[in-house]
């Protein structure tokens, strides 16, 4: 047991790749949690994706012993956060956990958008906010310019920002010990009924269910019989204890504690992340403030291509689902890809991400369709329906109007990518808002924008606008009425589900002719003419067609009457325009995974 006023909860948070992990790798050496044979980078990144990549995608608690300079020993919860933006509902769910947040900032790269969500975030925590700026050893840094942008977000003096290198270590010690001064210890009221948050879990295919919590109240005892108060389910406590950041079982975890609980739960549903976790006995009256549900901002729809796999691929996303809080789907048909179901994700990287673990976790082959976003259609009897598919969308007789989601987009950018930026902006229907000079050389704007707009491929050519300076934060703000059309890709007359999309009117031309071009180059040519269409409702607005292979039947045919040749010619016709009337067009699996894809010139 610790006391009390020797703990400090506290998580890093800062922008895509601005030296988290690595940051966590120094706390991990400085306060010997890990040997040196041990050590590895990014050693709290613990999945193959995040190791590739070079990016946090779980939040990873570890607890660590440090002396500090005033010879006292402390005991620091570090819950490690990711830094993209389509994770940061895994920042609000680790800065539920703590008393403090440590913001960290390039040296070179100065404050960027999501520093500066985070920063609120924390401060809506009501959170201690320690600032530092990170890779002073770097040739491009400039400490003193992000020290200052940091300052005009918190307030308080330069001086005060701390100045390191996660990297070499430089300036680490005199962070841990602004740390242990300036994070308040926990409150928790250690006679108080037990009240403990499960911040985090995941599935262990021996262990069942293992859940991250923080005590807050009371004790949390090994063997005790235990209510999740969201659920009512009840469950003996088999093994609690601490990530050091190897796992170490203790018989009891008391207020202001982060720690593991393992109940033998099986069952995935039977424990949810935001739950208060109480004792049966005497359980507490009222449970604590949880955090707002993540609500899914993309849907698209994933099948397996081997339609036998159908149920591994449920399984998979139960599973996934226990370590991904924000993962919701749905069962959906489709008559070119069979049984799939229509997933929600935060975002593309997201939606990347739990694909390639689906395949990589869990040996799944999938096809995914083009991602969209949930429109709101207003009926005839004024009822209100969300369309998640196009599929489902009414015809235009049949409702009364269709609302889009719309965001609100922070851009931070070098002041010479003003005018790019703008252009970029207004030609995806961006209403453009205040303008706002950080610096003399650095510029916040903001615009509200169709959600729809920049889920493809707003942030690449965000990216390739700016030379990769600038930096993108959105969160949703409401629906608004939009000219929205459903553009039908039909194939020899049929329309094929796969390919249909939602888009605006203005856009509808331009959806429509890349669609059928790419599946002209992409559908392999029949023995007949194949006509791709894309149309809004009866009008054709766009048409590609894959000629037929030709035999050729004069080939035996040397010299003689031409009316011979004729005569075959015409039989072949003949032929070409039965097959027409009963044949249908082979797709082949490629060519859906391929015009599906989401890329550079979608």
């Amino acid at each position: 047991m610790t006391d009390q006023s020797r703990i400090r909860n506290f998580s890093i948070i800062a922008h895509i790749d601005h030296g988290k992990s690595t940051l966590a790798d120094r706390l991990l050496e400085r306060t010997g949690a890990v040997t040196e044979r041990e050590m590895r980078e990014q050693l709290l990144d613990t999945m193959d994706l995040e190791r590739e990549r070079g990016i946090t995608i779980k939040a990873q608690t570890v607890r660590l012993e440090h002396k500090a300079s005033d010879g006292q020993e402390y005991v620091l919860n570090l819950i490690d956060t990711p830094g993209h933006v389509d994770f940061s509902y895994e920042v609000s769910r680790s800065l539920a956990a703590c008393e403090g947040a440590l913001l960290l900032v390039d040296a070179a790269q100065g404050v960027q958008a999501q520093t500066l969500a985070n920063s609120y975030l924390a401060v809506d925590a009501g959170l201690e906010v320690i600032p530092a700026v990170n890779k002073i050893d770097l040739p491009a840094a400039d400490p003193e310019r992000a020290a200052a942008e940091l300052v005009s977000i918190l307030g308080g003096e330069p001086d005060h920002v701390v100045r390191m290198s996660a990297k070499t270590g430089d300036g680490v010690d005199a962070m841990l010990e602004e740390l242990v001064q300036l994070v308040p210890a926990p409150e928790g009221d250690p006679d108080a009924p037990l009240r403990a948050l499960v911040f985090d879990s995941y599935f262990d295919a021996f262990r069942g269910v293992v859940c991250y919590v923080r005590v807050v109240d009371g004790y949390l005892d090994t063997g005790e019989l235990l209510r999740f108060m969201a659920t009512n389910e009840t469950q003996d406590a088999n093994e609690i204890g601490f990530l050091t950041p190897k796992v170490e079982p203790v018989a009891r975890l008391g207020p202001g504690e982060v720690g593991y609980l393992i109940t033998g739960v099986k069952e995935i549903d039977r424990i949810k992340v935001g739950d208060t976790v109480t004792a049966a006995r005497e359980p507490a009256s009222e449970p604590l403030p949880g955090y707002a549900e993540p609500k899914p901002m993309v849907f698209s729809g994933l099948f397996p291509t081997d339609g036998d796999d159908y149920e591994k691929l449920r399984e998979a996303l139960e599973k996934l689902r226990l370590n991904d809080a924000s993962l919701l789907w749905e069962p959906e048909t489709s008559k070119a890809l069979g049984f799939g179901f229509r997933v929600g994700f935060l975002g593309l990287l997201h939606m990347e991400i739990v694909r390639e673990r689906l395949e990589r976790e869990y040996d799944l082959d999938l096809v995914a369709t083009a991602p969209s976003v949930a429109y709101r259609v207003v009926m005839p009897d004024d009822s209100e329906v969300e369309i998640k598919s196009p599929q489902d969308l009414p015809e235009p007789t049949d409702r009364k109007s269709i609302s889009e989601p719309y965001v609100k987009a922070m851009i931070l950018t070098p002041s010479e990518f003003v005018g790019p930026i703008m252009e970029l902006a207004t030609s995806r229907r961006a209403i453009v808002g205040n303008m706002n000079y950080l610096s003399p050389e650095r510029v916040e704007l903001d615009f509200e924008i169709p959600l729809a707009e920049i889920v493809f491929d707003f942030f690449d050519l965000l990216k390739s606008k700016t030379k990769g300076y600038a930096s993108l934060d959105y969160e949703p703000t409401g629906y608004r009425e939009a000219d929205l059309v459903k553009v039908d890709i039909l194939l020899h007359g049929q329309p094929v589900d796969a390919f249909s999309a939602i888009v605006h009117r203005d856009n509808a031309q331009d959806y429509g002719s890349k669609m059928t071009g790419r599946l002209r180059g992409l559908i392999p040519r029949q023995l007949f003419d194949v006509p791709i269409q894309a149309a809004i409702g009866g009008r054709i607005i766009s048409r590609e067609t894959v000629r037929a292979t030709r035999k050729d039947v004069t080939a035996k045919c040397y010299g003689g009457d031409i009316s011979r040749k004729k005569k075959l010619l015409q039989r072949q016709k003949e032929g070409k325009k039965r097959m027409k009337m009963v044949g249908s067009v082979e797709v082949p699996q490629e060519a859906f995974v391929a015009a599906l894809k989401v890329d550079d010139d979608t």
